[in-house]
């Protein structure tokens, strides 16, 4: 069997950096309930230097006996380190710049960065059981710095490296070369891939890296997270169930449930055609699409509702339905229509959706079968 991609959800922090999106400690533990009853292993809880509140909500969250690690970022300081340990989580991902741009930002360059591997490292050590060590920006690092910081900190001791596509730069091509180019080098080095979505390739980066060799990833409910966003969780969970035909360990029956929930504890409305939990993402109104669907619902329609939690929706009604998907919606409320009936419905339908610009309601499909069979002299043979 292949093997499974290690999920590692970070909503809570990383997502929470979404502009304008704060979680309450309230907010916090129902995303978390959501993730542990998803199986979700891995959770990165918050920032706990972001002040005392910050680390009460994620002590709370550490000692609430979810059945996932849980996990604090911090920036490469000793201060940092201090706050995580106030929090009683199970480790720490502590975060480096390796990119020469990053690096000038900060105003810091690679001997600081070697250097403070080593040390920053080793004041971990003794304070939690599990290091893991972020390459933040590691898609514009030049490669022979990002192979000695990755080797330097194997040998102090990180259990796993996030390789981090911080401004989302890479695509599927460059990410497998990337991680191959990585694993020549490092071989037994285990790798998170930590993806960006602002040239729209997170998802498909996600599944490129795990495809040349990452063990892990993180991911966010919805997407959610700076600018453009990260990874979505349930996009990466349904692309390698469907598309790779390899297993997660994510209950993916609360996919939607949880998509919903960090929807309205965000204010961060989904649009409609968002894959996977998007409002429309199950509907159809081709006729052509609908005339196989109602036959056989593969035909046009990979995902099946129950297994994201939902339900199959019904058709939409619009100027490109046909006849099939009229005769059905009737047929389930009990009402039958003749050929002509049915024509003269569907002419009137088009007619709604050229002067209104939309889909046509289920009530207005009501009215306009009782104006149609009503007038049977009219409509009817």
């Amino acid at each position: 069997m292949t093997p499974k991609l290690y999920i590692i959800d970070t909503t809570l922090r990383d997502g929470e950096q979404a502009p304008g999106v704060v979680f309450s400690l309230e907010d916090k533990l129902k995303i978390a309930t959501l993730l542990d009853q998803a199986r979700v292993p891995e959770v990165e809880i918050g920032s706990p230097i972001m002040g005392v509140q910050e680390r009460n909500d994620m002590r709370v969250l550490a000692s609430h006996k979810f059945k996932f690690k849980t996990l604090a970022w911090c920036r490469a300081t000793r201060e940092d380190i201090d706050a995580a340990e106030e929090t009683g989580c199970d480790g720490v991902s502590i975060s480096f710049p390796v990119s020469d741009i990053q690096m000038k930002a900060m105003g810091k360059n690679k001997a600081w960065v070697l250097s403070n591997v080593k040390q920053i490292l080793s004041y971990a050590q003794d304070r939690f059981s599990f290091l893991g060590v972020g390459a933040q920006d590691a898609s514009r690092a030049e490669l022979s710095f990002l192979f000695d910081f990755i080797e330097q900190a194997q040998v102090v001791g990180a259990r796993r490296i996030r390789i981090a596509d911080t401004v989302g730069i890479l695509n599927p091509f460059s990410t497998i070369e990337l991680i191959q180019n990585i694993r020549k080098y490092c071989p037994d080095v285990p790798l998170c891939f930590h993806g960006h979505n602002d040239l729209g390739m997170a998802t498909a980066n996600t599944i490129a890296a795990f495809k040349a060799g990452a063990y892990a990833a993180d991911v966010t409910i919805n997407g959610l997270g700076e600018r453009a966003g990260n990874a979505a969780l349930e996009e990466v969970v349904m692309a390698l169930d469907l598309s790779m035909k390899t297993p997660t360990g994510i209950k993916t029956e609360l996919l939607t449930k949880m998509s919903s929930t960090v929807e309205s504890l965000s204010g961060r409305k989904l649009p409609e055609s968002k894959p996977i939990t998007g409002h429309a993402v199950l509907t159809h109104k081709s006729g052509v699409h609908v005339n196989s669907l109602l036959k056989d619902r593969k035909s046009y329609q990979i995902i099946e509702a129950k297994k994201i939690g939902t339900k199959e929706h019904e058709f939409v009604f619009g100027k490109h339905s046909g006849k099939a998907s009229i005769m059905s919606f009737f047929q389930k409320r009990g009402l039958k229509l003749t050929d002509n009936q049915c024509e003269w419905i569907l002419e009137y339908i088009k007619q709604y959706a050229n002067i209104f610009k939309r889909e046509i309601i289920d009530e207005e499909l009501m009215r306009i079968y009782l104006f149609v069979v009503r007038t049977p002299n009219v409509f009817s043979k």
